[in-house]
């Protein structure tokens, strides 16, 4: 069983697809560490983010075990990590891996931009969660306050929107809607509203 969950940034997919996971006893994938890691990994060599080589060299390299660096998290490294997948090189020397961890036993949640088009398109379940720019630029403001970092909400609608134009605008592997995806906006659900319509969802897929 594989169950895909795409989406831009702050729209939830990623609190979703841990609670996914734990719930149907499936592994879990956050995709975009993969990205965020190389990203680390090309600045911590010295080289610029936009040097193709050396961005597919980090992605070649990449030491899975090296995913739970807490710096991965942050705001910063999400931005540094739009910038490196844009390289076709680098999300084609990152393919592998995601799907063989899709197909371990008994099933996978993947999170990212382009798991349903690209990573897994015979997923068994397709989601693409979304929320509007302003909602999505909330959550991530609320988040920054609660750090006690001192920055504007306008700031980070800003960040917000040049985000979404580099995932849905780049070339290869842009963050788009399946076809046969389901489609859960959040704008308005808490993170348990979203949780219980992410289940039903699944639910009448493989009942089908």
């Amino acid at each position: 069983m594989i169950i895909a969950i795409d989406g831009p940034a702050a729209s939830g997919k990623g609190t979703l697809a841990k609670r996914l996971a734990n719930h149907f006893g499936f592994h879990c994938l956050d995709t975009g560490l993969l990205y965020r890691a190389v990203a680390r990994d090309v600045a911590r060599n010295g080289f610029r983010l936009e040097d193709a080589w050396a961005a597919v060299a980090a992605a070649r390299n990449l030491d899975p075990r090296e995913l739970e660096d807490a710096d991965l998290r942050g705001n910063a490294a999400g931005d540094a990590a739009s910038i490196v997948a844009r390289i076709p090189e680098v999300r084609a020397a990152l393919l592998a891996y995601q799907r063989n961890f899709a197909r371990r036993p008994p099933g996978a949640v993947l999170d990212g931009r382009d798991i349903a088009t690209v990573v897994c398109p015979d997923a068994n379940v397709k989601i693409f969660v979304t929320a509007s720019p302003e909602v999505r630029a909330s959550r991530r403001f609320a988040e920054f306050e609660a750090r006690g970092s001192a920055v504007a909400y306008e700031t980070v609608l800003e960040d917000i929107l040049a985000r979404d134009a580099r995932d849905s605008g780049r070339a290869s592997a842009p963050m788009m809607l399946a076809e046969d995806a389901e489609l859960l906006d959040t704008s308005n659900l808490s993170i348990e509203a979203a949780f219980d319509a992410a289940v039903g969802l699944i639910k009448r897929k493989i009942s089908h």
